[in-house]
C-alpha cells in the first residue's frame, strides 16, 4: 500500500469522524473535530485549511453518500410511493450529515454551489413528477416543494433519532407516512 492510499484512508476517516461529530454538534470547533478524528490539529489543518474547507469537503462527501442512497433506492422502478419509501430507508446513514449540510448557509450562497445538489434535486423531483403523472401525488404541490419537504423531514427525522425522541426503527415509517399522507391525492367531495 502506497503513501497516497494511506492519506486517502486517513482523510476519509477524518471526514467520517467530522460528519459524526458535526451531525450531533454543529458548532463543534476544529480542535474538537481533530480530537474526535483521533488526530492532532496540525494534521487536520494539513487536510482542511479551516472550517470552511472542512465543510466543503463534508459537502462533497455527504452528496456522494446521499447520491448513493438515491441510486440504491431505484427511484425509476415500481410505483412512485414505493420508490419514495425506499429512498427514505436508504437515506438513514446519510440523513444526519444531510441535516447538518442544509443548515450551512455558505454552501448555498454565491456562485460556488455544488452541482451535486442540483443532480439530486432533479432525480427526486422527477420521482414526485412521476407520482403526480401516475395520479398518486397531489398536483397542487410542486415537485420542487415536495423535494424540499422531503429534505426537511429527513433532517428532522435524523435529529429526532439522535436526540432519542424517535426510535431508529420508526424513522422510515414516520417520514414516509407523514409525507405520503400529506402529498397523496384525495378525492374532493362537494
Amino acid at each position: 500500500m502506497g503513501y497516497g492510499r494511506v492519506m486517502t484512508v486517513d482523510r476519509e476517516q477524518m471526514l467520517r469522524s467530522a460528519a459524526a461529530l458535526l451531525s450531533r454538534r454543529a458548532t463543534a470547533t476544529m480542535d474538537e473535530v481533530a480530537k474526535a478524528a483521533g488526530v492532532g490539529r496540525a494534521t487536520l489543518h494539513r487536510h482542511f485549511a479551516g472550517r470552511d474547507a472542512l465543510v466543503r469537503a463534508l459537502e462533497d462527501f455527504g452528496l456522494r453518500e446521499f447520491e448513493a442512497a438515491v441510486d440504491a433506492a431505484r427511484l425509476e422502478e415500481g410505483p412512485a410511493g414505493g420508490a419514495l419509501g425506499r429512498l427514505v430507508g436508504e437515506s438513514v446513514p446519510s440523513a444526519p450529515l444531510l441535516a447538518f449540510l442544509i443548515t450551512e448557509n455558505q454552501l448555498f450562497e454565491g456562485e460556488e454551489v455544488n452541482q451535486g445538489w442540483a443532480r439530486i434535486d432533479a432525480r427526486i423531483s422527477a420521482l414526485f413528477q412521476r407520482g403526480q403523472q401516475e395520479g398518486v401525488f397531489r398536483i397542487d404541490l410542486t415537485a420542487a416543494w415536495l423535494t424540499e419537504a422531503l429534505y426537511g423531514l429527513l433532517s428532522a427525522g435524523a435529529w429526532s433519532v439522535q436526540t432519542g425522541r424517535v426510535a431508529p426503527k420508526d424513522y422510515q415509517f414516520m417520514i414516509t407516512e407523514l409525507l405520503l399522507g400529506g402529498c397523496t391525492r384525495r378525492s374532493v367531495e362537494r
